[in-house]
């Protein structure tokens, strides 16, 4: 499976193999027999696979589905994501997603799906000069030994509420065993206003320089929005990443984001480094 996740990778058609952190998450509890597919080669090996994955949300639930193809077997990308829509329909998904990097979505709308949102990796070096962090007025930081547990995932969820396609996230799924630096900004009185959550993970097969430093969450709840409490966030844990022995940061935004919080990673030296295109079929 890693093989033909890395020959995505060179065709372009996903941004990077899931690092060793993510894979372990990603592999812990999946119902392999129920939720995937495999096509053996027949020169041994696979010659493709798809994995069906659900999450939760407000509308009913979303499926991912991932299929990949051997080089010397583009014919089986269409068969296997076929099957992986029917399989998210017949267990009642309100809809189904495919990601797959800009221009590699042939033949996907031939199986009723759409384009429905860009989603960016930005990634910027953490071995130059980093921003200095900038503290909003009226707010303190806190780190993750201080605050109680089912806070993150209780302000994660408020403050992603209003984003497309929101899904709520339990304490385990958005901090578990993560021992990155993750940081909360409070109001004097104590009361979460923003939080950024952070991994350091390793990828192989990757041009970035390892380990690598993942924001992976940075959210604001509403009342608390536009007074520089994200940049303020992100400017730390880059610092913090990098003391934690990170060589380079990635985050991943909505493109089409109502907050443009892309400007605000802009700012602090992110890049945009590959683009994926989330195709979408919904169901009656």
């Amino acid at each position: 499976m890693l093989e033909l996740w890395r020959d995505d990778v060179r065709a372009g058609r996903r941004d990077c193999v899931p690092g060793d952190v993510h894979l372990r998450r990603v592999i812990a509890g999946f119902d392999w027999e129920a939720r995937s597919r495999v096509v053996e080669s027949v020169t041994g090996g696979l010659g493709g696979a798809v994995l069906v994955s659900n999450r939760a949300t407000p509308l009913g639930t979303i499926a991912a589905v991932e299929a990949s193809g051997a080089p010397d077997r583009p014919e089986l990308l269409d068969d296997l994501t076929r099957w992986g829509l029917g399989f998210s329909r017949a267990a009642g998904a309100v809809a189904a997603q495919v990601r797959r990097g800009r221009g590699h979505g042939d033949g996907l709308d031939g199986l009723g799906m759409k384009v429905v949102r860009p989603w960016w990796r930005m990634d910027r070096s953490l071995s130059t000069a980093l921003p200095e962090p900038s503290p909003a007025a009226g707010y303190q930081l806190r780190d993750r030994g201080v605050i109680p547990a089912g806070a993150w995932a209780e302000v994660h969820n408020l403050a992603f509420a209003d984003h497309w396609r929101f899904s709520p996230r339990t304490e385990d799924e958005l901090i578990g065993d993560l021992a990155a630096p993750s940081l909360m900004a409070v109001t004097p009185g104590g009361s979460p206003a923003a939080l950024t959550v952070c991994r350091i993970d390793t990828y192989g097969a990757d041009r970035r320089p390892q380990p690598v430093g993942i924001i992976n969450s940075v959210g604001t709840l509403p009342d608390h929005r536009r007074r520089g409490l994200a940049t303020w966030l992100v400017a730390e844990a880059l610092l913090r990443l990098r003391r934690a022995g990170a060589r380079h940061a990635s985050l991943y935004v909505d493109g089409l984001n109502p907050t443009r919080a892309f400007d605000a990673y802009s700012k602090l030296g992110f890049e945009l480094a590959f683009e994926t295109e989330v195709w979408e079929a919904t169901f009656p």
